[in-house]
């Protein structure tokens, strides 16, 4: 026998098409929702990582003119 999520899936895709789309769209929002703090915390967590690595001379900075220019190679490969 299935778990509790399993039938609820197979429910869902039961569902007509449009259905489906409006359940998965209000799955997501939830998931968007609850996680957008994590994101934001973890994202001031790299920037205070690599700012740190910057100020010790860990690695060093490029400017911005090189970094752009060296973008748009790898993109026109």
């Amino acid at each position: 026998m299935g778990t509790y999520f399993d039938e609820i899936a197979a429910e869902a895709m039961k569902l007509p098409l449009r259905d489906r789309v409006r359940l998965a769209q209000r799955l997501v929002s939830s998931v968007e929702d609850q996680m957008e703090g994590d994101v934001e915390t973890l994202w001031a967590a790299e920037a205070e990582r690599r700012l740190a690595e910057l100020r010790t001379g860990k690695v060093q900075g490029v400017e911005a003119g090189e970094s752009f220019r060296k973008a748009r190679e790898a993109l026109e490969r």
